[in-house]
């Protein structure tokens, strides 16, 4: 009995280390899984609002071109729409799209509202 309490008295520190880590160890694996289970949910969400984001650019170029002007506050509410867009990897058709109807006139013309 006194060989194992020996034993013991001088090896307990290398078992708390193991013991330690072995703690560590499963607690890194945890918060792992979890920073993979939200990273996916972030990326979902992130393309997600991208999709809405370009559903809203789509949308207000066809209300614009259909009228054929944009006016100036509906231009700005696009501009910062499309930089969220594009802050999210955006760029496709509705870069096009965005560009389109920046460059239409802000006022419908005199001789068109006849």
């Amino acid at each position: 009995m006194t060989e194992l309490l020996g034993f013991v008295a001088a090896h307990w520190l290398e078992w708390l280390f193991t013991a330690v880590l072995a703690v560590l160890s499963y607690l890194f694996k945890l918060m792992h899984a979890q920073l993979e289970d939200e990273k996916r949910k972030n990326e979902a969400i992130a393309e997600g609002v991208q999709s809405l984001l370009r559903e809203s650019i789509v949308a207000n170029y066809n209300r614009y071109s259909d009228k054929g002007f944009c006016p100036i506050y509906a231009k700005e509410s696009i501009k910062k729409v499309y930089k969220a867009y594009h802050g999210l990897g955006g760029n496709d058709v509705a870069t096009e799209l965005y560009t389109k109807v920046l460059k239409m006139p802000e006022e419908l013309k005199e001789a068109d509202h006849d």
